[in-house]
């Protein structure tokens, strides 16, 4: 079985995450031979607790390690397009978090770029590859709920102390930051399909990103999605998926189930147990997105059908118009 080797770019709460995840998987599968940091002294205090062998006090160095796979990449948002250009134009394979950039141009010049240094690019919609997502899309092709009428998602939680998710120049506001996993969960519903119309509506911080907001989306054949997301409080984080012959579920944690109704009987999807302590909730789930990327890489994909270039192409495609709507301008959009 080959091994995937990869260089994990970013010594923060997510990148640990990622790393403890990855321990949850066989190790002659997946193993962690380098870490890169702006900081060498934090690459190396992370790759002591995490027993990597090789610490880079540069993003450049990481890039230049011969003997790395395939990167992920968990730097904050604004840092996604000029990281991931970095690693592709060395010929590395990315697993960037999400979102995947900043807006629309930024998504078509990484997609740009990985098509030309012929690499694999995946955005990190970990929550795609769950058991229960799986078991979502198995059910939807079976037409087991019969036709799809209305989705509703919701993600709120507490985090105007968080810098990261109110400063507008690190890539804060409700929407890029977790209403993402609502848009992507009612993509995924509608394989694919583009919404004829979004509506969106909210209000922002004084910082200039949105605390809150509401996303409608209508489709074809008088379908609809409704998404609402928070940074100021915390809501039940439900998904629902009703059709003409049932309905699904998702009863907590949209972003990352780990059980699922279905017409009211509940079935559970348990996580391994981390061998470190977590930043995130039911991280070691994202075990399941590097399974995909060691899938595609063995079978020669340059991108997963499950979380296709299109895909994220569509989902930014969506936040940008929400955002256009609600008034929130980042400086990318200009640029």
């Amino acid at each position: 079985m080959m091994s995937i080797r990869w260089g994990i770019c970013s010594a923060g709460r997510i990148s640990h995450d990622f790393t403890v995840a990855l321990k949850t998987l066989p190790p002659e599968q997946h193993q962690v031979v380098a870490v890169g940091a702006r900081d060498l002294t934090h690459a190396q205090e992370f790759a002591q607790k995490h027993g990597i062998p090789r610490a880079y006090g540069s993003y450049e160095e990481l890039a230049n390690d011969p003997e790395i796979d395939v990167v992920y990449v968990g730097t904050i948002h604004p840092h996604h397009l000029s990281v991931g250009v970095l690693f592709m134009n060395s010929k590395k394979n990315v697993l960037c978090e999400k979102p995947l950039a900043m807006n629309l141009k930024e998504v078509r010049e990484l997609i740009a770029t990985a098509k030309k240094n012929d690499v694999f690019l995946m955005e990190a919609v970990w929550t795609r590859f769950f058991p229960a997502s799986a078991e979502i899309r198995r059910l939807l092709s079976r037409d087991e709920v019969g036709e799809v009428k209305l989705v509703r998602a919701d993600f709120g939680a507490s985090l105007m102390h968080v810098s990261r998710a109110v400063e507008k120049h690190l890539g804060g506001g409700a929407l890029i930051d977790i209403g993402i996993y609502c848009l992507q969960f009612v993509l995924m519903v509608f394989n694919g399909e583009k919404p004829e119309r979004v509506q969106a509506t909210g209000f922002c911080l004084d910082t200039g990103v949105d605390e809150a907001m509401i996303v409608t989306l209508m489709f074809s054949g008088h379908r609809m999605a409704v998404c609402t997301c928070t940074i100021s409080t915390d809501l039940p984080n439900e998904a629902i998926i009703v059709g003409t012959k049932g309905t699904i579920k998702i009863p907590a944690h949209m972003w990352c189930p780990t059980s699922l109704m279905v017409n009211g009987v509940e079935t559970q999807y348990p996580l391994p147990e981390p061998d470190l302590p977590l930043n995130f909730t039911n991280s070691t789930g994202m075990r399941y997105e590097a399974e995909e990327v060691r899938h595609c890489l063995i079978t020669g994909l340059k991108e997963s059908p499950c979380m296709s270039h299109a895909d994220s192409a569509l989902l930014v495609e969506i936040m940008d118009e929400a955002r256009r709507q609600v008034g929130v301008v980042y400086s990318q959009d200009s640029q």
